[in-house]
């Protein structure tokens, strides 16, 4: 149901800004490191992964999308006894309705720029050893848009998200879950700053999710904290390239109690080790066109 549901989604988001833009930034993407985490898994595990991300403005407000290939080392294994990585595709979509834009009343005030309505969804896809993911998520909630050098976005978003995992462990496939309909803060941000006279930006996002209730083995779930924050520094100049063609940087990601899993100091009966929270160092770079 919830795939359908998407598809509905996407399909009226579309229909509202399928416009000329005024306003976009695609780009490529790379990353890596080699201290990701899974839960009941490695803490250990390398991970190169090729991104494209677009966004955009229209008449009625802003577009952002994601799709990221993850692939994983041994540490991470495709199936049980494989040697090979674990494959994953995520992807993400967001549409922000700007109200002022929409009704022609504004609403800035104080630190407040705007106020927006923010609907989307996430859908993954993963081939791994122990829960083969196959997420699907909808998203909608308010948006504050405050007013600070380039952008800060605070979203309270509600999530309806279910899954269909399969462990080639036991060969056992579970039919598609829900989970309780449950709340999340999000914030995402682009700030650009100077460190003397090299221009740097500071990127990322924040999400603050609440528990979703039962999972579908019946364990509980727990409260996900999940920041990712990268430092950038446009280089395009040294391969003369237009301004913001060419950036490379420093990411880290912090990850606590991931995809809801509750991190524990072992891995047993239902408990997750502790995979379930990442540390991650990256190195990342970006190619805007």
């Amino acid at each position: 149901m919830h795939h359908k549901l998407a598809l509905i989604v996407f399909a009226a988001i579309a229909a509202t800004s399928a416009q000329a833009a005024d306003w976009s930034d695609t780009s490529l993407s790379f990353r890596h490191g080699s201290k990701y985490a899974e839960p009941f898994g490695s803490t250990e595990i390398t991970k190169n992964i090729y991104g494209l991300t677009h966004a955009s403005g229209y008449k009625y407000g802003s577009n952002f999308f994601n799709v990221d290939l993850l692939l994983s080392n041994k540490n991470d294994p495709s199936s049980a006894g494989s040697t090979d990585g674990a494959r994953e595709v995520y992807v993400v979509y967001r549409n922000t309705l700007d109200l002022e834009k929409v009704t022609g009343k504004s609403f800035k005030s104080g630190v407040v720029r705007g106020l927006g309505v923010t609907a989307g969804f996430d859908f993954n896809t993963k081939t791994d050893a122990g829960y083969n993911s196959k997420k699907e998520m909808l998203v909608v909630g308010p948006t504050l848009m405050l007013d600070v050098p380039g952008f800060l976005n605070v979203s309270l978003l509600a999530l309806a998200e279910s899954n269909a995992p399969y462990s080639t462990f036991t060969s056992t496939a579970t039919p598609r879950y829900s989970y309780d309909t449950h709340p999340m803060i999000g914030l995402s941000w682009g700030i650009p700053f100077s460190v003397a006279s090299v221009t740097l930006s500071f990127e990322g996002f924040a999400n603050f999710i609440a528990a979703k209730g039962k999972n579908e083995f019946g364990g509980d779930t727990a409260a996900e904290t999940n920041i990712d924050m990268q430092v950038m520094y446009d280089m395009s100049a040294a391969v003369n390239a237009s301004k913001n063609t060419l950036k490379v940087g420093v990411e880290y990601q912090y990850w606590k109690n991931k995809f809801g899993n509750p991190t524990t100091a072992a891995i047993g009966a239902g408990q997750a080790g502790p995979g379930a929270t990442a540390k991650t160092p990256m190195l990342r770079a970006e190619y805007h066109f």
